[in-house]
């Protein structure tokens, strides 16, 4: 929940602060325990102050950057009574526009690119600015990445989608950037990966225009050109308006031609990954091209996907396409079994729409026991665990720590 922005509010109860000294059994410091992984964590000390603390702690969890909330209230706190007054929370517009003179510079890098790279992150999705985002990477024929987000944030059948960025291998995330002459970020932090870089990811050519509504993210580990503080959405619709005067014809041009190629290269690499599954498509067991094949022919129109297929999830997206807001999740935060228990909260809050959840079985280790709460409250997920007989991605991860020269040793399990 707090590296994936989720707005959260969670309460636990807690021995009163006498007898803690003690030791005794089921106390100690919740609130020092929440505090690294929430945006606010407290301790309620009257009963009196609970209303505040709710609203204050609802407004909190929903304003950029969204996130998680701990409340701790001790036993002799919830026995005790008090006159208050109950109202709801405020919560803040936070949607701001971008700095006018900003929009200009960027529309200036922009529109002198000949080479751009956009990622984009869940701030696309927040904003609800997939369409505008579609428009800026068209109009100047950008290669687009997802930074691993929630939600989707561009549309996966679009040719000039790239697929995620590379999050385990720094020689592959510099590769994916390397051509970029202008790099626009937005919405997205700038890396969250799995092992540090020891040096700034961004060629020395390169110009990095970031944007997002929390300036934390902002030039956070490496600098650059340009940082704006603003909403995707009203950013991306800023740009529209003051980008297409800034392109000249040769510069319309070659963003046209950068689309076709792209469209040329999707189409090559869609035909080398058929053939390349083709080869073990009658493999026992199911080889997993195979099975995502079969599972994009038999899908419900309108099913919603939850993926934690992990290292099955190249070929999930190789065959199930997605180009509609609230189509498709996954758990980016950097744990495992998300999965089946985000898919319950996907179905409860999408009654109407079929979800199907695919997960890998050593995600699934994780939170099993989320199969009882769907039998038992009788929540209607379809579930498909990629049994690969491995811990895989663990293997992934060490190989990637312990370099290539230890391709070849054998893993346990």
């Amino acid at each position: 929940a707090y590296y994936t922005g989720t707005p959260l509010v969670v309460y636990a109860g807690h021995h009163e602060a006498r007898g803690v000294i003690q030791e005794i059994l089921l106390a100690g410091d919740l609130v020092s325990m929440a505090r690294p992984v929430t945006k606010w964590s407290v301790e309620v000390q009257n009963a009196a102050d609970i209303p505040t603390v709710l609203r204050r702690a609802f407004k909190v969890a929903a304003e950029p950057p969204r996130g998680p909330v701990f409340i701790s209230i001790p036993l002799n706190v919830m026995d005790q009574t008090a006159e208050m007054t109950i109202a709801p929370a405020t919560y803040p517009r936070w949607r701001v526009r971008p700095d006018e003179q900003a929009v200009a510079e960027a529309a200036d890098l922009l529109a002198a690119a000949q080479s751009p790279v956009i990622v984009v992150g869940d701030g696309v999705a927040l904003s609800g600015a997939l369409e505008e985002a579609v428009q800026l990477a068209e109009l100047i024929g950008a290669q687009v990445y997802d930074s691993f987000s929630a939600e989707l944030t561009f549309p996966t059948d679009h040719p000039l989608y790239q697929g995620l960025i590379n999050i385990l291998r720094e020689a592959g995330l510099r590769m994916q950037l390397a051509a970029a002459d202008v790099l626009l970020i937005i919405g997205a932090p700038a890396f969250r990966v799995v092992y540090p870089m020891p040096e700034s990811l961004f060629a020395a050519q390169t110009k990095v225009i970031q944007i997002d509504a929390n300036p934390w993210e902002l030039a956070k580990n490496w600098p650059a050109t340009l940082a704006i503080v603003a909403d995707s959405q009203m950013a991306l619709r800023d740009l529209l308006q003051v980008l297409p005067s800034k392109l000249s014809e040769s510069a319309r041009q070659a963003a046209a031609a950068r689309l076709r190629a792209a469209r040329q290269q999707k189409e090559q690499a869609r035909e080398s990954l058929e053939a390349a599954a083709r080869s073990a498509w009658d493999a026992v067991p199911i080889a997993a091209p195979r099975l995502m094949k079969g599972l994009a022919d038999c899908l419900e129109p309108g099913t919603i996907v939850y993926d934690e297929a992990i290292t099955t999830s190249v070929h999930l997206s190789h065959y199930l396409k997605f180009n509609q807001p609230g189509t498709y999740f996954r758990c980016p935060g950097g744990g495992l079994g998300g999965g089946l228990p985000g898919a319950l909260g996907v179905k409860l809050a999408r009654p109407d729409s079929p979800v199907l959840a695919v997960v890998g079985d050593g995600a699934a280790l994780y939170t099993i026991q989320a199969l009882w709460t769907a039998a038992h409250h009788h929540i209607p997920v379809t579930y498909v665990i990629c049994n690969n007989q491995s811990y895989r991605i663990l293997k992934i991860n060490m190989l990637q720590y312990l370099g290539e020269a230890m391709a070849g040793r054998e893993f346990v399990g």
